[in-house]
């Protein structure tokens, strides 16, 4: 497994007036763990009031976190996917489905109300194919290390 992954990794989601902020605030802390986020009111474009929920994770530690939270389905789906989730600035993006996160599960979203995740994938050179190995075998590490876990 690579020693670094990411430089960073962002998650952030929308919290608009109609939504209950805490239980968005609890999937934060679900998916973050020990990770801080902030708190940002805004507007939206329409004007009405909206909360952005937002995390930076910078350690190798919140990173491999995160990704184990996600669970097996969504890193396979990630590695089958990885042509579409890395791109030429080796920027890695997923989304999650909020209100399925909200009921206790993660599943990848294709609509708008999402939780977003993007992250630099530190690779060097700076190119997508090499962001994509370095994800790749940070993914599988992720499986590998479980799988010998559940072992013992």
């Amino acid at each position: 497994m690579p020693a670094t992954t990411f430089h960073w990794i962002r998650v952030q989601t929308f919290c608009y007036a109609t939504e209950r902020k805490e239980l968005l605030e609890e999937v934060m802390e679900e998916l973050l763990g020990e990770a801080e986020y902030s708190e940002e009111p805004t507007e939206s474009e329409h004007g009405n009031t909206m909360t952005i929920l937002e995390a930076r994770l910078t350690k190798q530690r919140q990173f491999r976190d995160l990704f184990t939270k996600l669970g097996p389905e969504i890193r396979q789906w990630i590695l089958e996917d990885i042509g579409n989730r890395v791109d030429e600035d080796c920027v890695f993006y997923m989304r999650l489905d909020k209100q399925k996160a909200v009921l206790g599960s993660y599943e990848v979203a294709h609509h708008g109300d999402v939780i977003a995740i993007t992250g630099k994938v530190q690779s060097h050179p700076a190119r997508k194919e090499v962001a994509e190995r370095i994800l790749t075998e940070f993914l599988s590490g992720l499986d590998h290390s479980a799988g010998s876990e559940d072992s013992s």
